[in-house]
């Protein structure tokens, strides 16, 4: 049995139906009716256990994970309002989860974390996740954190936003030479099965990445061009977006952009995926490919 908590997100769906595929027995956990009823609407060939859980909720984590021997933990945030905190979101779950899965039959926890998390970071949520994997990796139970930039999948929020952007004859960009390094959602859930099984990954850290390292406004224009057009960019400065945020953190409690989100999102990906990728024994999606995929739909 494999426990997966934030099943509803665009990748728990994902690795739900790969599971079902496997006819692998899956759990998962989520937050809300909403959350649940959004998993219940997937076409799967065998009905899955859904349990609304409170994450903080050690009595009811320590039940959801019983008789399960893996856990994916897909529980994150990047943006905290005045109901959802870092440090509940990231810190406080992974540890709960460490606390309970001691003792209960769990054999692995794979986490998704994100490329760029540093205790020592400036940014709150890069410093929280950090914190977050340190709580897994220096658990009892052996614990792999898949670090991931942007990840981009068919109906998922991002290519959604980057598919509005590429129908637009000009774009204005928040620093548009930030590097980005997409990788494509089916290689991530190729990843955390990997992760799953592989036998020599206890307590590691893998940053993974795309195949190609490309700036925001060029990764704009190659989605036009993907979907037969063209776009212009006007790059605005960073801190402009900054100022914004802030402003807007100061009238509302639950601002929709904020100052630590942006950060994270201008985050400068360039990294060498190939060794986790050799260490987990998978292959990436071409660059090309991925975008067809995720942007040439109606």
């Amino acid at each position: 049995m494999i426990l997966i908590t934030g099943a509803n997100g665009n990748l728990g769906r994902r690795l739900l139906v790969e599971l079902d595929k496997r006819k692998l027995p899956a759990r998962a956990v989520v937050r809300s009716q909403r959350a649940a009823d959004a998993i219940a609407r997937l076409e799967l060939a065998t009905p899955i256990e859904i349990r609304i859980v409170d994450y903080l909720d050690e009595a009811a984590m320590r039940d959801a994970v019983a008789d399960c021997q893996q856990v994916v933990h897909l529980v994150g945030i990047i943006r905290e309002t005045a109901g959802s905190r870092y440090v509940d979101a990231h810190e406080r779950t992974c540890e709960i989860l460490s606390h309970v899965a001691q003792g209960s039959g769990v054999r692995r926890i794979v986490y998704l974390s994100i490329v760029g998390s540093d205790v020592a970071s400036a940014n709150a949520c890069l410093a929280s996740k950090a914190r977050a994997e340190r709580a897994l990796l220096q658990g009892a139970v052996p614990a792999l954190v898949l670090r991931v930039a942007m990840v981009l999948g068919e109906d998922d929020y991002a290519s959604g936003a980057l598919r509005g952007r590429a129908r637009n004859s000009w774009n204005i960009l928040l620093r548009s030479g930030s590097l980005e390094q997409p990788i494509y959602a089916g290689d991530m859930i190729a990843a955390i099965l990997a992760g799953l099984d592989a036998g020599d990954v206890d307590d590691l850290t893998i940053n993974l990445a795309g195949p190609r390292v490309l700036t925001r406004g060029d990764l704009t224009r190659a989605a036009a061009q993907t979907l037969g057009g063209h776009t212009r960019i006007v790059s605005l400065p960073l801190w402009v977006g900054l100022l914004a945020a802030g402003l807007l953190e100061q009238l509302s409690a639950s601002p929709p952009v904020t100052r630590a989100m942006l950060s994270v999102l201008d985050h400068d990906d360039d990294i060498d995926p190939a060794p986790g990728l050799q260490r987990l024994g998978i292959s990436l999606t071409p660059f090309d490919t991925m975008l067809k995929l995720c942007l040439d739909k109606a």
